[in-house]
């Protein structure tokens, strides 16, 4: 009879440890279930705010590009810069620094083709100093990279007899 009512006590507090455990097991699961609700939902807002930043990327991009090459070709203003990266160009060529007191009426873009982020460039210029100042601005933008220069040459003016130096430049725009 002690022997049947001590086992009978052990079967009893090992079914209610077994009932704790099941309880815990129980708030396991809900907690795992509501997980994959949550990682799917993280998935989803994840996926979602990828969207709005190409759309973002996508509406500034061109425009962005467009808004620099005005800024670069009106008169008293300039390039977007990064300090740190203009202040390294000008360490390793203190002749590329920009000339603040260049004229950009002095240079007419006739011609802007953009395909798969290369863009070609052409235009008029009074002489080349304006068409290497064109060039030395592009290429200290954050927007454009890679500047190169095409063949040109010399063209008739409108009437005044001035000579105008046509150019072309190829370059690549980043945004």
């Amino acid at each position: 009879m002690w022997f049947h009512q001590t086992k009978t006590s052990e079967l009893g507090a090992q079914l209610a440890k077994n009932k704790g455990y099941q309880s815990e097991i129980g708030n396991i699961q809900t907690l795992v279930k509501q997980h994959e609700a949550v990682k799917k939902d993280l998935a989803a807002l994840q996926a979602r705010e990828d969207a709005i930043t190409k759309l973002e990327k996508a509406r500034t991009g061109p425009t962005a590009a467009m808004l620099e090459l005005s800024r670069i070709l009106t008169p008293g203003k300039g390039p977007t810069v990064d300090p740190d990266r203009y202040q390294a160009k000008l360490k390793a060529n203190p002749l590329s620094a920009v000339n603040p007191a260049w004229d950009a009426r002095r240079v007419w873009i006739t011609s802007f083709k953009e395909k798969g982020r290369l863009v070609e460039i052409q235009g008029l210029a009074r002489d080349s100093t304006d068409v290497s100042e064109l060039g030395l601005r592009l290429g200290h933008s954050s927007y454009f990279w890679d500047v190169k220069l095409l063949p040109g040459g010399k063209q008739g003016g409108q009437g005044d007899g001035a000579q105008m130096v046509g150019f072309a430049m190829q370059l690549k725009v980043r945004y």
